[in-house]
């Protein structure tokens, strides 16, 4: 089994405006094997982008994928090997994204009704370049019959050289609903999921859509799935998700604890401070690490008053760490 067949049993879902690299640094302290993604960056951007702002990441964030979105072959080879040569270790390709502004590119989950355009795709990213190109989709739009529509996009995209493919277990509408409503209102259907690695046991298909904790992640792993993906979860309860995460799915080490996961952001927030970013790039990531414990609320309350004031360093954050200490001790 691959490196990245392991490191995707977990892994924290592509999140708009959530997980850029300051966001994907913290999780990396949490747990060192779960697989992390790059927000959304659509091919155009990244032919003809500032690539380091796009695409730029610390090592430290290994293993780490490139989500792209895009629905042109030669653009997406261009981006796909553009990402392979900043050195990420998977790049994935959008299938399951609902938002107007992607189905206007015709792209994310309006792919899903064009399966040959995406085996295109896909073939040419895999011809471009040497990493691994994965699919995240959904299990159908709009009116189609996701028991139908599926596994004909499942077969046609294995067909094309893909083997590790993510399922968001809804369908998208892609008219009527939000992107936010598209998360929560759809069906889940893990069963149609589940049916889907019993007819494709030689793929490695992880589900999405709904997990709410590790326990749950668990179940999923303990019926046959290869992965789990989990999303807002993983971000506004980190701990929750990641925190025993290394322990539990890979067998590795202890449980984590957000006090030595807080100690060691601080060096990382102080290169950031020193090259003139600013506190709250980082720490408005960070708002979730004492979920539930005492002293959570002040934490919270302390960094989103004050890291995005002019000047706000280091003293700041470790005044909300003592904030926590002080309800714990």
């Amino acid at each position: 089994m691959s490196t990245l067949s392991v490191a995707s049993r977990l892994s924290v879902a592509p999140m708009m405006d959530w997980t850029d690299r300051h966001c994907r640094y913290f999780h990396r302290q949490i747990s060192r094997n779960a697989l992390l993604y790059t927000e959304m960056v659509t091919a155009p951007a990244v032919i003809h982008g500032d690539r380091e702002r796009l695409l730029g990441f610390d090592a430290a964030e290994h293993p780490v994928a490139l989500q792209l979105g895009g629905s042109d072959a030669k653009e997406l080879a261009e981006a796909a090997k553009v990402g392979a040569d900043f050195g990420y270790d998977e790049i994935n390709l959008n299938c399951g994204c609902p938002s107007d502004r992607v189905q206007s590119g015709a792209f994310g989950a309006v792919l899903m009704k064009t399966p040959d355009l995406v085996a295109e795709c896909c073939a040419a990213m895999i011809a471009a370049q040497p990493v691994e190109v994965t699919v995240k989709c959904r299990i159908g739009v709009d009116d189609q019959d996701p028991q139908e529509v599926l596994p004909e996009f499942i077969e046609k995209v294995a067909a094309a050289g893909v083997t590790r493919i993510t399922i968001h277990a809804r369908k998208a509408w892609l008219q009527g609903l939000s992107p936010k409503d598209n998360r929560e209102i759809p069906p889940l259907d893990y069963p149609l999921v589940h049916a889907m690695k019993a007819a494709y046991p030689q793929l490695h298909l992880s589900i999405n859509g709904g997990i709410k904790d590790l326990a749950a992640a668990e179940v999923e792993l303990a019926q046959g799935l290869d992965g789990v993906m989990v999303g807002r979860a993983a971000y506004h309860q980190p701990m929750e998700v990641l925190g025993a995460a290394d322990q539990r799915i890979w067998g590795q080490g202890e449980a984590r604890d957000p006090f030595d996961v807080a100690q060691a952001m601080i060096p990382y927030i102080a290169r950031h401070l020193e090259r003139g970013g600013r506190l709250h790039q980082i720490t408005r990531h960070m708002l979730g690490l004492f979920h539930g414990k005492p002293g959570a609320r002040r934490f919270r309350q302390i960094l989103s008053e004050g890291a995005t004031r002019d000047g706000a360093g280091v003293e700041l954050f470790e005044s909300a760490l003592s904030a926590v200490r002080e309800r714990v001790n």
